[in-house]
């Protein structure tokens, strides 16, 4: 890949060949498509309509030597203050479509845990009530295995349509890249990792495998896991949900509380002090302030307990 310089008008006009010129728009703030609230600007962000249509637009940045940050949600993004350069491609807002068929439900890349999780309790199908309230897309928790309550996506996934690289190509040719279906078991998911996160495979559409259940039960699960996270969860402020990964042995949140850092601010940028896990947007935070806290935290957990915090959210962009 050539060094990247800029988008060109050949390119962007490749890109609304692709996705529609509807679909491709120019400098858009991030801090519109990150449940953080923060982010500068992209250079480019196309909403592809179509698994098709999506799969032709990083075919294009592929050739052109464009890089390209696939987004769902935002929902475990912080992006930096001075935005993203290349191409954003912007999943949740076209390619959300959910179905059932049987036990199973397909739901393409930009469709909600949320959503696919009620298509699932319309259709009395049971195991995606613990995964419902996490503001995830389909494709981004696939990407990290997703999970909560001791559940994970893995649990209940069947299989992904995802898009592989072409440099990733069986006969390691750097062409155009192609679309294969895995299944869970050739995802080799574990804790907040998986094969799509380390081969940077993007997925396109996953399918769930359920089993027949109670609507009146599985309401009333849905209930009560929505239940237990509005009463510990700093849900009414912006953040990325959980900062940092369970270390083996420890609990984040309650190492950091043990810290003294309950409310501890940087700029915007708070400590929670409704759950010490959780950093969250005060209204007015920049990535700095984030990333500053993030290290302060990790800094005196480090200091006074010797346990090393490893962050759950992804940084993009530049700093």
């Amino acid at each position: 890949m050539h060094e990247y310089d800029g988008i060109s008008d050949e390119v962007l006009c490749a890109l609304g060949a692709d996705a529609g010129e509807d679909n491709v728009a120019l400098f858009e703030p991030m801090s519109a498509h990150t449940t953080f609230k923060i982010g500068g600007p992209a250079d480019v962000v196309v909403t592809p309509t179509s698994t098709t249509d999506a799969a032709a637009v990083l075919d294009t940045c592929a050739r052109a030597g464009v890089p390209v940050t696939v987004v769902g949600n935002g929902s475990d993004l912080l992006v930096g203050d001075r935005g993203i350069r290349g191409v954003v491609v912007l999943l949740r807002e076209n390619l959300s479509a959910v179905g059932v068929e049987g036990t199973r439900v397909r739901a393409e890349a930009g469709a909600l845990l949320r959503d696919v999780a009620l298509a699932a309790a319309d259709a009395e199908l049971t195991g995606m009530e613990p995964l419902w309230g996490i503001p995830a897309t389909v494709g981004g928790a696939c990407h990290m295995n997703a999970g909560a309550y001791d559940a994970a996506c893995a649990d209940v996934l069947e299989s992904v349509e995802a898009y592989v690289p072409g440099d990733l190509a069986p006969d390691g040719s750097r062409g155009r890249g192609f679309v294969r279906t895995f299944s869970v078991e050739d995802l080799h998911m574990g804790y907040r990792k998986s094969r799509v996160h380390d081969e940077g495979l993007i997925v396109l559409s996953a399918t769930f495998a359920l089993a027949p259940g109670n609507s009146r039960m599985i309401r009333a699960a849905m209930d009560d896991y929505r239940n237990r996270r509005e009463e510990k969860q700093p849900l009414e402020m912006p953040s990325a949900g959980s900062t940092f990964k369970r270390p083996q042995g420890h609990f984040a949140g309650k190492l950091i509380m043990d810290a003294g850092l309950r409310g501890y601010r940087i700029g915007g940028a708070q400590v929670s002090e409704k759950h010490c896990g959780f950093v969250v947007n005060t209204g007015n935070a920049t990535a700095a302030d984030v990333n500053a806290l993030i290290e302060h935290v990790q800094d005196e957990v480090k200091r006074q307990f010797g346990v090393e915090l490893e962050p759950e959210v992804l940084r993009v962009g530049q700093f």
